[in-house]
């Protein structure tokens, strides 16, 4: 059974500004933001690290963005927004971690506030031990490692938009 993660996240900048900037080269902002170099072209090696008690566990997972859709509000009572359609797994052990396809939404709150929506679904690898591994701790850390992605994803926006203001 597929286990959801949802979250979500703000940016004190206007959505246009924020929508430019993921647009352009969203690989770009994750690899920043994690601060974790590219491994491949076509994909970036980003981190994703949860503190356990005092145990940090982490693992480089290799992100890409599968698609993207605008929402036009043009005629409509919908408000602009953008949806990048990601998929992540292990940048190295990719059947010991499960594959998260995930969407990472954006969207204008105010004329200068955007949030960031998170919404993931993953299947527990290794079969029935994993689905007992996922149940006993792995769902929560998975759960606290896109927290922490989505955290410094907004974090990095935050800092980098504030720093082209300047």
């Amino acid at each position: 059974m597929a286990k959801e993660i949802r979250c979500f996240d703000y940016v004190n900048h206007p959505y246009e500004r924020v929508r430019e900037i993921l647009t352009r080269d969203a690989l770009d902002v994750f690899q920043r933001a994690t601060r974790v170099a590219a491994s491949r072209a076509d994909a970036v090696a980003s981190a994703l690290h949860v503190q356990v008690g005092t145990l940090e566990v982490g693992a480089e997972i290799a992100i890409s963005v599968k698609g993207m859709k605008e929402e036009d509000p043009a005629g409509r009572t919908l408000a602009p927004g953008t949806r990048l359609h990601l998929e992540w797994e292990s940048a190295r052990s990719p059947r010991l971690f499960p594959l998260m396809q995930a969407e990472l939404a954006f969207y204008p709150l105010t004329a200068t506030e955007t949030q960031l929506d998170f919404t993931g679904h993953y299947l527990p690898p290794l079969g029935i031990l994993g689905s007992a591994i996922d149940a006993a701790i792995g769902h929560r850390i998975a759960e606290a490692s896109v927290h922490r992605f989505v955290a410094d994803v907004a974090d990095y926006l935050r800092r980098t938009l504030s720093e082209s203001k300047t």
